[in-house]
């Protein structure tokens, strides 16, 4: 009579077999909720973009931060100082996070790594040349401290997508997940990251398109004069 096919595992003495590590080769992607680290690194990327917009309406609507650094100018430069100071922060929060969290064996692959390497090479590509483009003042809010630029950018990065440089953040903190792992817990952090962006993006993004044309419309008319 043909045994059925479940009944050879009758011959295995499983006394002998080292569960934790079968275990731990076939779990897919796994977080340790408990440390303390993932949300530290989830609060600063929440805090970053909240901050930035706050104080940027705030310096809109009252020039507070103007009046106390003695001008514009010099209000913005200390405001980017502070912005990028807290994006520094939340880098180094954001690594640390990925080091005490576990890797999802399943994807180790030299191609998701070498994948990493090329999105973090892309990431800081796009974000440099907006920067570039941009100027200190144009990348760090200078429009709310009435300093603006003589035209939209369209050059690249530009001329590719809106907003590169936030998307060049979330590109390289994607490589960053990957290549060192990958990490569940770096993807998760991303995909927040990637949804603050985007909400920054909308808060953001009618405030630019009114101010510039309404810049635009003051520059031509003082051509017309």
């Amino acid at each position: 009579m043909e045994s059925g096919c479940c009944e050879s595992f009758g011959m295995l003495d499983f006394s002998k077999m080292e569960f934790p590590v079968l275990l731990s080769e076939c779990q897919g992607p796994r977080i340790h909720w408990s440390d303390h680290n993932l949300f530290i690194a989830a609060a600063n990327i929440m805090f970053n973009p909240l901050f930035w917009n706050i104080m940027a309406r705030l310096e809109l609507r009252t020039k507070m931060i103007s009046r106390l650094c003695g001008g514009p100018r010099i209000g913005c430069f200390f405001l980017g100082a502070t912005i990028f100071f807290l994006s520094a922060v939340r880098g180094r929060r954001y690594q640390l996070a990925i080091y005490h969290q576990p890797i999802w064996h399943g994807l180790q692959a030299p191609a998701i790594h070498y994948m990493g390497a090329v999105l973090i090479g892309l990431g800081v590509i796009f974000t440099l040349c907006s920067f570039f483009a941009l100027g200190f003042y144009g990348t760090f809010l200078g429009d709310y401290f009435g300093i603006f630029l003589e035209h939209r950018v369209k050059r690249f990065p530009f001329n590719l997508m809106e907003n590169p440089m936030y998307w060049g953040t979330v590109m390289e903190y994607l490589g960053y997940a990957l290549w060192f792992g990958p990490s569940p817990a770096g993807l998760l952090l991303t995909l927040l990251l990637a949804i603050c962006y985007k909400i920054a993006i909308l808060i953001e993004g009618p405030y630019t398109e009114k101010v510039y044309s309404t810049y635009v419309v003051e520059i031509e008319d003082k051509k017309h004069q």
